[in-house]
């Protein structure tokens, strides 16, 4: 059923994975938050699990950021 899954394709080619990053969640926080509706529907566009990828990109931005700081 996993190999079936269109959302989440197998991986193919095994250089995918080197630079790969593996965390720990910390746990989540329920907000309320406000976006533009333009980017909800982008993310909404991808189907089931867009808050998470919505996270994903809000993580993405803060390690960048963070990494900029200690780099000073």
């Amino acid at each position: 059923m996993a190999a079936e899954d269109t959302d989440n394709p197998a991986t193919i080619n095994e250089d995918a994975w080197a630079h790969a990053t593996v965390y720990v969640p910390t746990g989540k926080t329920a907000i309320h938050a406000t976006f533009d509706r333009d980017v909800v529907a982008f993310f909404k566009q991808g189907g089931r699990g867009y808050q998470t990828r919505m996270n994903a990109v809000l993580r993405h931005y803060m390690e960048t950021q963070q990494a900029k700081k200690a780099g000073r």
